[in-house]
């Protein structure tokens, strides 16, 4: 590791060559005071020059400031990696020739990783291998903060650790030890590039200085809360504060101005509260601190949740596999088996072939977290919502419950659906409290409910389309009321254009049961589903990659088995043509009342409505709060893969790529996209379950035959 030069206490050019821990050499060039530019260059030239002449040759060149590029530009490597980790021109007192090296190091670079996701925006247009790679953290590292519970009745501590520099609200500071006497608000690092004239100076607000790495730990187990004062300005715009998962790793609730990259990550995160500075952010730090000393824990639990897909570890192997490509003598890491996907079916299959057949497993996900759509996370207001609408969990498979229940346990949870029809919120699946709401019919046995219903179908001849089905059963006028329009919003079509199956889905009921579902097992897991999946992943044998597409790393290392659980037309490349799909677009909101709606969901079937439901999450949890997170779900055409359109002609051409796999022997196609269905939640796990199984058959039978050889 080469370091920015030292100016000064030396007559002439030297290194300063020390070892840190893992071997890594960390390499400190001494020069001389009173060099010009050139010289300066000049000089640091030479030296590097003569460090590497007694090394091997370089096999990456990997910069984090494009300033070291002027006397470096000339060393031969194999890879050139440009690790941007600010928009370091955006910095008080920047060099005016940096933009300049910037250029010249991007048209060098062979790949450029970022710190965050809005550097990866700024940067993904100016080179044609950009990566994000977002903040990591060493949790066990950070997680020794935790040791030892503060007193709850002692004065608040408020912390900050990093560089004090023009990123720093120094107002801001002021406003907070101003509004909050009693509080001590500590202030720990190096000042750098401004004054120390400027800081603001209170009785409750302290700066002692730096701390080193492993003293950081101890400094935060003072704090009550974690605070991240930035002023938002163009210093600020792109960064991705490593400190935020830190924070959250050593159990400290945090609070933030609105940085870009800090709202895009955590702004639905309990633990994590953001406000603008002024009365909003001292308001932020009043809710922080009570979240620390209530009872609740469950604001930590989720964030734990969420760290536990963000290890330096995993971020430095997806870096490594990254840049293995480019070295040729490298050889490429081996897994036996490949997982794309860290849903419900890449994680029962990791977990399995982890756990079951005692495989080494890499799990590989383009987003960066797991759970796929189930993914669950504690909003800004505490309560856990469903970041990709409802997943209500049912099922009549003995199998699937109890094997999911080796990762989660369980809170009943009995589904319930309300339409709002003709100002009416009335139960679905049709029955006959429905019926008796909306015709005033005077059902009163289920007898009188099925004449009813019989009265008004109008039989099909041959039920081919989901119209068919519904009209059918119940006529036209129910047909239009409840699933007409739903349906044209749902998938862009009308039902006499869509398979029997989708609206075979939904059953017409003559009794009063207002249960959405019926099935043997109905339950949510207890701390949401991004827990129950960290413990699925959480195995010795499974290594996790977030935010990592197939495509950048089924080069880069080797594998026996290839599980494959996206969109079968994407593994080979769309050769016929797109499989259609529909997707969905989520508004999450937070309400100021304690209950938005009687039940979880409420559909609105009205073709004038835009979105399809409102699901209120309190209902799925228990939580109780005096406020309320709800979602309104939004049908559209581009987006997220989420459902299969059943048509004949979509059948047909998956059919076409369902032919292509009897070519890949060593690759499982599991799941909903891999196999194009619209399956609910168990019949991903059940499918998971059954194609293990299958496979681990398989080989037991060859393991047997080699032994009778």
């Amino acid at each position: 590791m080469w370091e920015e030069a030292e100016v000064g206490a030396t007559a002439a050019p030297c290194l300063r060559v020390q070892t840190r821990s893992g071997g890594i050499r960390v390499v400190t060039p001494h020069v001389p005071d009173g060099l010009d530019e050139e010289a300066t260059r000049l000089t640091l030239a030479s030296l590097l020059d003569g460090f590497l002449a007694e090394e091997p040759p370089v096999s990456v060149r990997w910069y984090y400031t494009p300033m070291m590029l002027a006397f470096s530009r000339d060393v031969v490597a194999a890879c050139t990696v440009y690790d941007c980790m600010d928009e370091l021109s955006a910095f008080r007192f920047a060099p005016p020739h940096l933009l300049q090296l910037e250029d010249e190091l991007l048209a060098a670079a062979d790949l450029v990783f970022t710190g965050g996701w809005s550097l990866y925006e700024a940067k993904r247009g100016r080179h044609a291998s950009v990566h994000a790679f977002p903040s990591s953290v060493d949790v066990p590292h950070f997680a020794a903060a935790r040791t030892g519970d503060r007193d709850d009745h002692a004065a608040p501590v408020f912390g900050f650790f990093g560089v004090i520099d023009e990123r720093m609200d120094l107002a801001l500071l002021a406003t907070l030890a101003d509004a909050r006497p009693g509080w001590t608000i500590e202030v720990v690092g190096p000042v750098v590039k401004i004054d120390p004239a400027d800081l603001p100076r209170r009785a409750n607000l302290h700066y002692p200085g730096a701390r080193s790495y492993d003293a950081l730990p101890a400094t935060i187990a003072r704090w009550d809360v974690a605070l991240m004062p930035f002023a938002i300005n163009e210093a600020t715009r792109f960064i991705s504060p490593t400190k935020t998962p830190e924070y959250l790793a050593a159990g400290r609730p945090v609070v933030s101005t609105p940085v870009t990259d800090v709202v895009r990550h955590y702004g639905e995160v309990a633990a994590v509260r953001i406000a603008p500075a002024g009365p909003d952010f001292v308001a932020a730090c009043d809710a922080a601190l009570a979240l620390a000393r209530g009872p609740d824990r469950a604001w930590r639990d989720a964030a734990d949740a969420l760290l536990a897909a963000t290890s330096w570890d995993d971020t430095a192997a997806a870096m490594l596999a990254a840049i293995a490509p480019y070295l040729p003598a490298a050889t490429s890491e081996h897994y036996d088996c490949l997982v794309v996907g860290a849903g419900f079916a890449g994680a029962v299959m990791a977990e399995r072939l982890a756990a079951g057949s005692g495989r080494r497993v890499l799990v590989v996900d383009r987003r960066p977290h797991i759970a796929g759509n189930a993914y669950d996370v504690a909003d800004a207001a505490g309560i856990l919502i469903h970041q990709y609408g409802p997943h209500i969990f049912h099922t009549n498979s003995a199998d699937v419950f109890e094997y999911l229940s080796r990762f989660t346990g369980w809170r009943p949870y009995e589904h319930r659906v309300l339409a709002d029809v003709r100002g009416h919120q009335v139960p679905v699946p049709i029955n006959r409290t429905t019926l008796n709401t909306l015709f005033d019919a005077g059902l009163e046995t289920e007898a009188d409910a099925a004449a009813f219903l019989a009265a008004r179908a109008e039989p099909v001849e041959t039920i081919r389309t989901s119209e068919d089905v519904v009209v059918s059963s119940v006529g036209q006028e129910l047909y239009r009321l409840f699933f007409r329009g739903y349906t044209r919003k749902q998938w862009g079509l009308d039902p006499s254009e869509l398979d029997k199956a989708v609206t075979a889905r939904v059953p017409t009921r003559t009794c009063t049961d207002d249960r959405y579902f019926t099935d043997t097992y109905q339950a949510m897991p207890d701390k949401g589903y991004t827990a129950m999946f960290a413990a699925m992943l959480d195995h010795p044998n499974i290594t996790l990659r977030l935010g990592t597409d197939f495509a950048t790393i089924k080069d880069a290392v080797t594998y026996d088995l290839l599980v494959f659980t996206g969109p079968i037309d994407e593994y080979f490349g769309q050769r016929y043509g797109p499989l259609p799909y529909r997707s969905l677009r989520f508004e999450h909101r937070t309400l100021p009342v304690a209950q938005h709606q009687q039940v979880a969901v409420v559909n609105y079937p009205d073709e004038a409505v835009p979105y399809t439901r409102v699901t209120e999450y309190k209902h799925l949890t228990g939580q109780q709060s005096p406020v309320t997170s709800v979602t309104y779900e939004y049908p559209s055409p581009t987006g997220d893969p989420y459902y299969p359109i059943p048509r004949p002609e979509n059948q047909a051409l998956f059919k076409r790529y369902e032919a292509l796999t009897l070519a890949e022997p060593d690759v499982l196609f599991v799941g909903r996209l891999a196999t194009y269905r619209y399956y609910n939640m168990d019949q991903v796990v059940g499918q998971a379950l059954a194609s293990w199984r299958r496979w681990q058959a398989r080989q037991d039978e060859a393991t047997m035959a080699t032994a009778a050889e």
